[in-house]
């Protein structure tokens, strides 16, 4: 989004993101200017080298999204990663500018140290009275109204929903914001802005059912996900297809939030890696729209038994959960030509 405004604007920026943005159809380039837009996070940058990438990148405006305990391979706990990300706060320089959302962890990295000013993005209009924060407002909706720290306000259409978008593109108008761009030049660049690939992205429509890709492999990004989907005032059945596949999900550490990441699904298919060292089914028990399946196979045939026309499938994986993606829009169309 953020790499979309600012081109729209002119500024001709540099970008390595870590997805395919339909705007671009490339993940990367150089560009022609001095602005440059990193996707970046706190993974390892080598194996001879355990900091986190991030602090490589010496940045002068930084988005902190969210913070939460992922790369179980890497980091023994929570409070490592927040200390790599505290390592990245300090990178900043004093005329930078952090923009940040909410959250406990980000808190307690501030709260170590921070020389830059900070400024809050909410996902939606509270009753504080405080006017420190980028705001969205209707975040659900196909419009949606994002107001400044100082009182300015614009209203925009676009195609994307969930409040986790929302709050994404007010992240991306305040970091704009920060080299100059208007409210008025974001706003229209992400009315025309398109999403990337895999993230909630339409596959087909085939025999009335949608089908939709979407990268999401933590429990957060699960729930955040599907509630965008289940908010949509559509009719039909919301089913989840989801493959565990991260080193995080494979270790077993967030097996005890899987059977509620799912609630806003009508069902929720999910496949069992080999080898797996926990027992996935008896996580998911207690959530009995939750249904586990040793093989692709026999998710597949388990989809065209359970859904019709009006029905809406998200496949949730980090990789290619084994094609299943074309395979299952190929058996769908087959059984609409029947």
């Amino acid at each position: 989004m953020l790499a979309w405004i600012l081109d729209c604007a002119g500024l001709d920026p540099g970008f390595l993101i870590g997805g395919v943005p339909a705007n671009f159809g490339v993940s990367a380039r150089l560009g022609g200017s001095q602005y440059f837009v990193v996707e970046a996070d706190e993974y390892d940058s080598a194996f001879f080298d355990k900091r986190s990438k991030f602090v490589h990148y010496r940045p002068r405006t930084v988005v902190l999204n969210n913070l939460e305990y992922d790369h179980a391979d890497i980091f023994p706990d929570l409070s490592a990663i927040e200390t790599q990300f505290h390592h990245l706060v300090r990178c900043v320089p004093g005329e930078g500018q952090i923009i940040r959302g909410n959250g406990a962890a980000i808190d307690r990295v501030l709260q170590r140290g921070v020389w830059t000013p900070v400024v809050c993005v909410a996902p939606q209009a509270d009753n504080s009275g405080e006017r420190w924060s980028w705001r969205a407002l209707s975040p659900e909706a196909s419009a949606l109204e994002v107001t400044s720290p100082v009182g300015e306000s614009v209203e925009f259409g676009w195609s994307l929903i969930g409040q986790h978008n929302a709050q994404n593109a007010t992240a991306a108008i305040a970091a704009a914001a920060h080299v100059g761009v208007t409210l008025e030049q974001s706003a229209s660049a992400l009315a025309t802005f398109s999403g990337v690939k895999r993230r909630l992205e339409l596959l087909g429509k085939p025999a009335g059912v949608e089908v939709y890709d979407d990268f999401a492999h933590h429990p957060t990004a699960i729930e955040s996900t599907l509630h965008a989907l289940s908010a949509q005032s559509k009719k039909g059945r919301l089913v989840a297809v989801i493959e565990p596949r991260s080193n995080t999900m494979r270790l077993g550490e967030h097996r005890g939030l899987l059977k509620d990441c799912t609630r806003s699904a009508t069902h929720a298919l999910w496949l069992e890696p080999a080898a797996l060292e926990w027992d996935l089914r008896q996580s998911l028990e207690q959530a009995p729209h939750n249904e586990v399946f040793s093989s692709t196979e026999d998710i597949i045939e388990r989809l065209i038994t359970l859904v019709e026309a009006g029905d809406r499938i998200v496949i949730m994986s980090n990789g290619g959960f084994e094609g299943l993606h074309q395979r299952l829009l190929n058996s769908l169309e087959k059984g609409a030509q029947r």
